[in-house]
């Protein structure tokens, strides 16, 4: 059996494109657009092949994120696309990455949220559209601090209302729409809808 190859450069330009595409293109996420185009938003391409290599990545990334002032890193994408290819096994894996921000005594300063190519919200079918809030092109574990998302929900007039918006904004894009908005070669404002 030979190795995967990582292609770190295109998983990344992918990574960006679900970014500006769904995640702010969409407003799936109100607070992304400032800290990302502030460039305080770190996208770190892991080349783990193991669950136990990532776990080490996830606190070498814990802990820069830790020590690093929020103007200079806000929130960090750690993307891992040999690893945790199964959504059940991905998901199983969470209860480890907050384990590990336990471990480090760093509740309630960060942390871990998910992303992955077949999130599956509880209670629903892995054919559910409302699963595309939650799925990006790899598995990602979405380091955050806890300050921040404080700041941006109290700022935020009706946060509660997000994941409604979220649900039918992605029921109306349905997962035809959802497909062209990711593919590389559409043009991202022809894909979004308007705001």
């Amino acid at each position: 059996m030979t190795d995967p190859v990582l292609d770190a450069a295109l998983v990344e330009a992918r990574v960006r494109r679900w970014l500006e595409r769904a995640v702010i293109g969409l407003n799936l996420c109100p607070f992304a657009k400032a800290v990302y185009v502030k460039r305080q938003v770190r996208i770190v391409v892991s080349d783990a092949t193991t669950p136990r290599d990532l776990l080490e990545q996830l606190g070498e990334e814990l802990a820069l994120l830790r020590d690093t002032p929020a103007d200079g890193i806000d929130t960090t994408l750690l993307v891992h696309p040999l690893v945790l290819a199964d959504f059940l096994a991905y998901n199983a894996f969470l209860d480890d990455a907050d384990a590990l921000v336990e471990a480090l005594e760093l509740e309630g300063e960060l942390q871990v949220a998910s992303f992955h190519p077949d999130y599956q919200f509880a209670g629903t079918a892995p054919d559910d559209v409302d699963n595309l809030t939650n799925r990006a092109p790899y598995p990602i574990l979405h380091l955050l601090r806890e300050a921040s998302v404080e700041r941006a929900v109290a700022a935020y007039p009706d946060p509660d209302a997000i994941i409604e918006r979220n649900i039918a904004t992605v029921r109306a894009l349905g997962f035809e729409g959802w497909k062209r908005l990711l593919d590389e070669d559409a043009e991202p404002a022809a894909q979004a809808p308007a705001a």
